[in-house]
């Protein structure tokens, strides 16, 4: 076939204009990133330069770490792994039925699902640092309220990719399930989770990682565990104690990656 001098000089002007249009694209997200580095003082030069001596300062006096309360932090780490374990075995618990209303192919009504969804969006709005100070208020101090603002904040990260692997499921199973006089239920049980059985794993433990660093955040606000202890010493400016306790959260930071890993392989 060939190709017209006419035909040629469109095509290639079609390619000029997508390559514009292209870089348009890229200098105007590159202008806008550029504008919220300068809002928030990231191109402040002397702003920063002056910060640098007082951050140098600052580690200079974390050392050495001080591992004088050592003891003094099992029951906190304790309590923050267990409100990781809590929090994240509450949103699998409570996610499931959620993502099924949530997916379009299992929901057994729109309103249904427009209901499911909007619960998943609120859940995933509201930040755990936010959710932590309601539910102190609600409930006072300590893990509980830190169990609830991971479980509520999770529900709606876990539900949406449970929905969404829901919605990519394989239909032959289905239909073949169907076929046989299989009900809802048996449907759900026998053609669809155990397709998305590998995803539900694999999401639980990723969400247990980071439920695990999430619970030392919420310790800021009363919430326990070992964040509580931070924070504690930095408000006494014992900066020692505090990179002591940076290099225990790190030591089970790694420790928690490699047993999520670990069972990710035995369940994936």
């Amino acid at each position: 076939m060939t190709v017209t001098p006419n035909k040629f000089d469109s095509l290639l002007r079609q390619q000029q204009r997508s390559w514009y249009i292209s870089l348009t694209k890229t200098l105007t997200l590159l202008g806008i990133i550029l504008v919220s580095f300068g809002s928030v003082g990231l191109l402040d030069g002397q702003r920063l330069s002056e910060g640098v001596p007082d951050l140098i300062g600052m580690v200079g006096e974390m050392f050495p770490p001080d591992f004088s309360r050592a003891l003094d932090w099992i029951k906190p780490l304790v309590d923050t792994i267990a409100m990781s374990i809590a929090g994240t075995g509450m949103a699998i618990a409570l996610s499931l039925p959620i993502s099924l209303g949530a997916a379009r192919n299992t929901t057994p009504h729109p309103f249904v699902y427009f209901l499911s969804r909007m619960i998943l969006n609120i859940a995933r709005a509201i930040p755990e640092l936010i959710l932590g100070i309601l539910f102190v208020a609600a409930v006072g101090f300590g893990t509980l309220p830190g169990v609830l603002a991971l479980g509520f904040h999770s529900i709606g990260m876990v539900g949406k990719f449970f929905a969404e692997a829901i919605e990519h499921t394989d239909n032959s199973p289905i239909e073949a399930a169907k076929s046989a006089g299989a009900n809802h239920l048996q449907i759900i049980f026998h053609s669809i989770f155990p397709q998305i059985f590998p995803q539900i794993a694999d999401v639980t433990f990723y969400r247990w990682e980071y439920n695990f660093r999430a619970s030392m955040v919420l310790g800021a606000v009363g919430a326990g565990g070992i964040g509580f202890e931070i924070i504690g010493a930095l408000r006494l400016l014992k900066y020692e104690e505090v990179s002591a306790l940076l290099l225990v959260v790190l030591i089970m930071v790694t420790l928690v990656d490699s047993l999520s890993n670990y069972l990710r392989q035995k369940f994936i």
